[in-house]
């Protein structure tokens, strides 16, 4: 589960029960739900009867696809073929015409409960040799003869709160873990999301503490709740978020949500990942805007086929050039667009670079890559503390902290103060953004750099009025 629901082009059916040996299948979505309606009900059936099976057909295969089900477990698939446990699916099977042109109208559709985002959860079963509290196929078709439309067929099986998404987008699915551990400083929408879950978690598990500010920076707080997580679930305990405990956290979010229930508790809006976009292109604007900047501009005073860039938080056509520049030259699509794959490239070719130095332009410091806050250790926040020093003797506003390498509330007093000060957002951490100013704002002042396009210069313009 990573932000709003999608249609994925692709499906991976297991052709057996979960742990049997069985072969995978990848087929697209569409061509899934034709296979599997194909089977499920009869083309002579009315065609609103077809529309509402066909409906919970979707929801139920988008909810196991989302609340990544089986592969919170561990498994390499996406949905099973067996009856059991999943909806029916045979490789080769006859497909109707009628069903197949439904399915190709509505496959990008599905319900949901209420405001829940979720694909709900559409439990159903033929009615006849199998009841069940969902859906009754063959009700279905009673039903539609009474004349009643799609809509109000489902709603008299899972009640009358349940909506209708339509035209969902459509596109590739990634697995959601991000493909690395996330640790101590590391910063984005998928360390929020791991946050949240922690926090529901918590709730039905108290010895784990929650955490304060699910802000998507993976501070102390954020630590020590992972710890406990792992300590209470048998697995390694080190802190670190790894392929096993995403996992693992993953799963025991779906359960204690009940996600694959009729009676699912349902994930709101508001518990959805919101500090970092997913993808950025041309028109966006924004902290994440800025972040790619940074990282094209350093990456592009190593690679010269990468123009350089203003850093304004605009995603322009010179971002746009930029982005395709390096998407062109580290064998990605070209299309301008940042998602999580480029975006991944783009801060591992950075770190890349982190490796091999620490200085660029004009000798500012590099961020060293991960966001420092509360609870922060080391090198980096001597650094940002001996800068803060420094600019509370030209900026009375901003605290001078005590430089002893610990990130505590005098330095993100003073922290919070600078970026009051310099227009950025007051989060009290140093990201990128708060990292490139602060460096910038020392140099200049430390070193009589000009000041950058664009820059506060530190003081209030007045026009001199002329007696």
């Amino acid at each position: 589960m990573t932000g709003t629901p999608f249609i994925p082009r692709t499906i991976t059916v297991h052709l057996g029960a979960p742990s049997a040996p069985a072969e995978n299948v990848y087929t697209t979505f569409p061509d899934y739900i034709k296979n599997v309606a194909s089977g499920e009900i009869y083309p002579t059936w009315p065609e609103a009867a077809l529309r509402a099976n066909i409906y919970a057909q979707i929801s139920y295969a988008l909810n196991r696809y989302y609340t990544e089900f089986y592969r919170s477990q561990g498994y390499d698939f996406d949905i099973t073929s067996v009856t059991q446990y999943d909806q029916t699916y045979a490789p080769g099977r006859e497909i109707y015409d009628n069903i197949s042109a439904i399915v190709d109208d509505i496959f990008n559709s599905y319900v949901v409960m209420g405001n829940n985002v979720e694909p709900y959860f559409t439990q159903y079963c033929n009615g006849t040799t199998s009841q069940c509290e969902g859906l009754s196929q063959w009700g279905t078709v009673a039903l539609a003869q009474e004349g009643l439309g799609p809509y109000d067929i489902l709603t008299r099986y899972y009640g009358p709160n349940i909506n209708l998404v339509d035209n969902a987008p459509i596109r590739d699915g990634l697995p959601s873990y991000p493909g690395r551990p996330l640790r101590l400083g590391d910063a984005g929408n998928d360390v929020q999301e791991k946050q949240i879950q922690l926090n529901r978690i918590a709730t039905n598990y108290p010895a784990i503490p929650k955490i304060g500010d699910p802000d998507g920076v993976f501070n102390v707080e954020t630590e020590n709740a992972v710890r406990a997580f792992q300590r209470i679930f048998g697995l390694t305990v080190d802190g670190i978020i790894g392929n096993a405990t995403w996992n693992r956290i993953s799963y025991l979010f779906n359960a204690v949500k009940r996600l694959s229930e009729l009676d699912s508790e349902g994930i709101s809006l508001s518990e959805l990942p919101q500090a970092y976009s997913q993808i950025l292109q041309l028109g966006s604007e924004g902290r994440d805007v800025l972040v790619i900047q940074y990282y094209l501009n350093v990456v592009g005073a190593f690679y010269d086929v990468i123009p350089r860039i203003l850093i304004n938080g605009v995603f322009d056509e010179e971002t746009d050039r930029a982005v395709r520049a390096y998407q062109q030259a580290f064998g990605l699509p070209v299309d301008g667009v940042v998602g999580r794959q480029t975006w991944q490239s783009l801060y591992d070719t950075y770190r890349s670079i982190l490796d091999s130095t620490t200085l660029i332009d004009g000798g500012v410091p590099l961020f060293p890559g991960q966001v420092l806050a509360l609870g922060s250790q080391g090198e980096n926040v001597t650094t940002v503390q001996e800068w803060l020093v420094y600019l509370s003797e030209v900026y009375p506003s901003i605290p001078a902290p005590t430089v002893d390498g610990i990130y505590g509330t005098e330095t993100q007093q003073a922290v919070v103060a600078f970026q009051s000060l310099f227009g950025l957002n007051p989060s009290g951490n140093v990201g990128v953004t708060t990292w490139d100013a602060l460096g910038a704002v020392y140099s200049d002042l430390k070193f009589g750099n000009n000041k950058r396009l664009g820059q506060y210069p530190g003081f209030a313009l007045t026009q001199e009025v002329t007696p």
